[in-house]
């Protein structure tokens, strides 16, 4: 998908510094933080959404979580705590249509 940013990152036609990528996913600071810490866990390939999702798509689901432990535990959040979120769709939050995941920590979140 060419004009999404996200295909854009993940193919290196920014200068985005990833802070961890292998064949399926990439993870890169969110550029409007809402926290100490505050990445993106994003697949190589374009998935509109958690809507788009297929039966195939399970391991990849499975490895973004995975990810996103050794996230917080390379940035240092995984003991005192951190949020997982997927937002879906624009009445949901979602501002770019491909599926992210964000990991938010180093702070304190209101219940």
């Amino acid at each position: 998908m060419p004009e999404c940013i996200f295909c854009q990152i993940v193919a290196g036609q920014t200068k985005t510094e990833f802070l961890y990528q292998d064949q399926d996913l990439v993870v890169f600071a969110d550029i409007s933080p809402k926290a100490p810490v505050h990445l993106l866990i994003v697949p190589c390939r374009h998935i509109k959404s958690i809507n788009e999702l297929e039966s195939k798509d399970q391991a990849l689901v499975g490895r973004i979580f995975l990810v996103a432990r050794q996230m917080a535990q390379k940035t240092g959040v995984a003991e005192s705590g951190y949020k997982l979120i997927f937002n879906v769709g624009r009445g949901g939050g979602q501002l770019v249509d491909h599926l992210h995941l964000h990991l938010l920590g180093g702070k304190r979140f209101k219940e």
